[in-house]
């Protein structure tokens, strides 16, 4: 395994023209990062200042030891969901343990070079379990945006929106019009400015209006961070969570799930950065570090990180092009907590909610999973079961299942893409004449039949060649299979040709091997086929074999 962290390499040639770059992308994306690590952190049923502990600590390990020049890392919306029902069903010391197991898992990927095979989950299944956890996480925001007076919200997507209907009276109209104003203005930031991000903006401006309503009009009913929690302006010393076996085996769905969700959306982000700045990163030293990042940001009192797909295009449209512009953004963060951490009691809730909205608008994908409506009927289904799991059950469910459906489907694609085809009189010659577009035929001797597979030859298939087998009930004197097509072999159709053989030999049929290719040969010779039908009964190509035939059937 090659580590290759981007920032030693960029930092070879480092300018001081891509430092002031880098040092004003790392400051707009700091202040960027502020309102959504401590939304974040507070939709994940954890303080607002441990989403600040894991943007500055897990931002600055990932852009220290990643893989891409451009990633920004930090919380994100994508775990919400599965942290949020961590927290509640075995504590923050819960959330903790999950954490360091799934970085473990990460680092153990990124070793393993598992960095490409993460980037073939199928497109369905992650827009599936994306649009569910963006529609859950919108569920979520609904009491806080509108104020509701709610003792305790259900986990369950159903219920929840149960008691939102019957808790409707008890709206706070002011906080629901911070929460609709937050989002119009977020929403229409980027018509009169690109530089500036809406967030801040919208956050700025409410909390102003609600420390101006509550002090001077006398408006108390809106909430805000303060009235919910009580801010600590400072990093937290370094404590390991208590850690026993029983709490591993509990935990390991959940550390899978936040594994996996790390790596798929930080290896995206970073493709979709490549895409921008023309690199190309190292994704088996991006999950490293992920990895490395969700084992000490626990620590701290951190929640698990992954590559932040909109900070980090932040970062590129703003000039940031090496790793330090992310070491930068973890700085300011750290600065702001704490110098500025105090002032970060007076935000409105409904305004954090109305930010949460648009990140779930923005995950959503709805166009995408509209336009994938429309797809094959296989891939429809992957999507809309991933979805519908993700929203009604949880995520760790719907990743599981969503990935072994994909899987049925595929295996079930590629059995049907092999085809078995028989021939007792005549057969295609192996190559034609230049400019003859029809294709040759060889005439094939009485007593001998072909039998060509075109495909892999499978667990998938290796049954559906032995009820061919047996449908055929003929007994040939010579019996050709031939493999000019097949790419590979497993075990399965390795066992279903030695039936083959046998039941053969029993019907005094000889079984001959025609353009095996030297894969395949290899695992026929491992297998001890080669050994049985011996070595003048497999031969290169199909005339061969039928030259071998002919010679068989002179001597019975």
């Amino acid at each position: 395994m090659h580590f290759q962290p981007k920032l030693f390499e960029t930092l070879r040639n480092y300018s001081k023209e891509q430092f002031y770059k880098d040092l004003m992308a790392g400051v707009i994306v700091g202040i960027v990062a502020l309102p959504l690590a401590i939304a974040f952190g507070i939709a994940s049923g954890v303080t607002p200042e441990q989403g600040l502990y894991t943007a500055i600590i897990a931002g600055f390990i990932i852009s220290f030891l990643g893989g891409s020049r451009v990633q920004i890392g930090g919380p994100t919306g994508a775990f919400i969901v599965i942290v949020y029902g961590i927290v509640q069903e075995f504590g923050v010391t819960g959330l903790a343990v999950a954490t360091i197991i799934a970085g473990i898992m990460l680092v153990a990927m990124g070793f393993l070079r598992l960095g490409s095979v993460i980037k073939f989950i199928p497109y369905p299944v992650v827009v599936g379990f994306t649009s569910g956890i963006a529609m859950t996480i919108f569920a979520t925001q609904i009491k806080d945006l509108t104020g509701m007076h709610i003792d305790a919200v259900p986990a369950d997507f159903i219920q929840k929106w149960g008691v939102y209907a019957e808790n409707i009276a008890s709206i706070e109209w002011p906080s629901f019009a911070i929460g609709i104003s937050t989002i119009l203005i977020i929403s229409l930031t980027p018509r009169i400015t690109q530089k500036i991000p809406g967030s801040l903006i919208a956050i700025i401006l409410m909390t102003v209006v609600v420390y101006v309503l509550r002090h001077h009009a006398g408006i108390s009913g809106i909430e805000t961070i303060g009235d919910r929690f009580s801010i600590n302006a400072s990093l937290p010393k370094a404590a390991a969570p208590s850690i026993t076996f029983d709490m591993i085996q509990t935990l390991m769905p959940a550390a899978f799930t936040i594994a996996m969700l790390g790596a798929i959306e930080s290896l995206l982000s970073a493709t979709v950065a490549d895409g921008v700045t023309g690199d190309r990163h190292h994704s088996n030293t991006e999950l490293i570090a992920q990895g490395v990042a969700n084992i000490i940001t626990p620590l701290f009192g951190g929640i698990p990180a992954t590559g932040a797909i909109a900070r980090t295009m932040t970062n590129i449209n703003n000039g940031g092009r090496t790793p330090v512009a992310g070491l930068i953004h973890a700085a300011v963060l750290l600065l702001i907590l704490l110098f500025l951490g105090n002032l970060t009691q007076h935000i409105p809730m409904a305004c954090l909610a109305g930010v949460l909205v648009i990140v779930a608008y923005n995950m959503s994908e709805w166009r995408t999973f509209k336009n994938l409506l429309r797809g094959q009927k296989s891939d429809v289904a992957v999507l809309v079961a991933t979805f519908l799991l993700t929203v009604i059950f949880d995520l760790t469910i719907a990743i599981e299942i969503g990935l072994l459906l994909a899987l049925v489907l595929f295996l079930r694609r590629i059995s049907e893409s092999t085809q078995i085809s028989i021939f007792k009189h005549d057969i295609e010659k192996p190559e034609y004449i230049e400019g003859n577009t029809e294709s040759e035929k060889m005439l094939l001797p009485k007593g001998v039949e072909v039998y060509e597979i075109e495909g892999p030859f499978f667990f998938g298939v290796a049954n559906k060649f032995e009820e061919t087998m047996k449908q055929l009930g003929d007994k040939p004197k010579v019996r050709i299979i031939r493999m000019r097509k097949v790419p590979f072999m497993d075990s399965t159709g390795v066992h279903n040709l030695e039936s083959l053989i046998h039941l053969s030999k029993k019907d005094k049929t000889t079984i001959l091997l025609s353009g095996v290719n030297d894969q395949v040969a290899a695992v026929l010779e491992k297998a001890g086929i080669q050994q049985e039908l011996g070595a003048n009964n497999i031969l290169h190509n199909i005339e061969e074999a039928l030259g071998r035939a002919n010679e068989i059937l002179a001597k019975k």
